[in-house]
């Protein structure tokens, strides 16, 4: 189930990425008065905007239930992810690690020095 939903949230994505991008911006009207406005025939006299824009938001809405579901079964598995927040007994674990400030208290940890012998 799982993966059916996450194989339609990625259609959905790729599918709002192509519409958005085939939309034409606020200022893409001024165009039109040059002889640019003949191709958008196909969708009617109002143009491609309202179907486009339409369309656009029933994807989104679909992108986002399919989010919350992909969230959902995220949270219902019960198991940390690999990348996230350590378990805290992870954290207690290498803090306990000795560190080069805690050396017995008997041993000389200065370097040997060497003697100049006289031949």
């Amino acid at each position: 189930m799982q993966v059916a939903i996450l194989m339609i949230h990625v259609v959905i994505a790729v599918a709002l990425v192509v519409l958005i991008l085939l939309q034409q911006g606020k200022g893409a009207e001024a165009g039109a008065a040059f002889g640019g406005g003949a191709s958008q025939t196909v969708f009617g006299s109002r143009g491609s905007g309202n179907f486009l824009s339409r369309t656009t938001a029933i994807l989104a809405a679909g992108f986002f239930a399919t989010s919350m579901a992909l969230a959902y079964f995220a949270t219902q598995a019960g198991q940390a992810p690999e990348a996230g927040i350590p378990d805290s007994r992870l954290i207690e674990q290498q803090q306990s690690i000795p560190t080069l400030d805690d050396r017995p208290a008997g041993v000389d940890n200065t370097a040997p020095v060497l003697e100049e012998s006289s031949e």
